[in-house]
């Protein structure tokens, strides 16, 4: 008898945990073995419960998506991961491939194609679908190597993303604390630390900065 494919839950959302553990679970070839609502704590997971897939999404709190990727990788865990959020911009995707996730799949997916997803991540086989593989593929053949270097996804970690983008929204210090669970200070560590990184001396430059590497997602009609 063939064994199930075993996997690890990585959401801060417990509702939307709970969808996709009922989900797979009703698969024959899935079993959901742990769950965890941030990075840190499918690190903790990790130490205890081998499993062969790691679900996981981008944007939590304390240690997010592309930190725990790393994290994993720098142990030497042999999981495949694959990445289930709802981002769907290009840069997001190739950094989080780059970083050593197998694969990509956005919330909105069809049940189908998170299946797929997850058996060919298993399998150590790449998983994108035929859209992101082709926006990949087009910004492949239109980048610049000054460009890549000056990437958010590369300079910036996900926290200084995070308060890059409520910047540019134009919340202030207090209110970006608020929203990502912070004291002002560390916001504001954050913000000049970003500053030194990108070579600028006005908050005006970061916000040219976010707008220019299309950090806001766009707004929709």
């Amino acid at each position: 008898m063939k064994s199930k494919i075993k996997i690890i839950l990585v959401d801060d959302h417990s509702v939307l945990r709970a969808g996709l553990k009922l989900l797979l679970n009703n698969e024959p070839d899935f079993i959901v073995i742990g769950e965890a609502s941030d990075g840190e704590g499918a690190l903790n997971l990790l130490r205890s419960t081998p499993a062969d897939v790691l679900i996981i999404d981008l944007s939590m709190p304390n240690m997010g998506g592309l930190e725990c990727i790393k994290e994993i990788q720098s142990r030497g865990y042999a999981i495949k991961i694959l990445v289930l959020t709802m981002y769907d911009d290009e840069q997001y995707i190739k950094e989080v491939m780059r970083s050593g996730a197998l694969g990509y799949v956005e919330k909105h997916a069809l049940d189908t194609e998170l299946f797929d997803a997850v058996k060919t991540v298993s399998n150590g086989q790449r998983y994108l679908n035929p859209q992101n593989a082709q926006m990949l593929l087009n910004s492949l053949l239109t980048d610049t190597p000054q460009e890549n270097s000056l990437s958010p996804y590369i300079v910036l970690s996900s926290r200084e993303r995070e308060v890059l983008k409520l910047m540019v929204r134009g919340h202030s210090m207090s209110k970006i604390g608020e929203f990502l669970c912070l004291s002002v200070k560390t916001v504001d560590t954050y913000k000049t630390r970003m500053m030194e990184k990108l070579n600028c001396t006005q908050k005006s430059q970061l916000v040219e900065y976010a707008l220019k590497y299309d950090l806001l997602p766009a707004k929709k009609e």
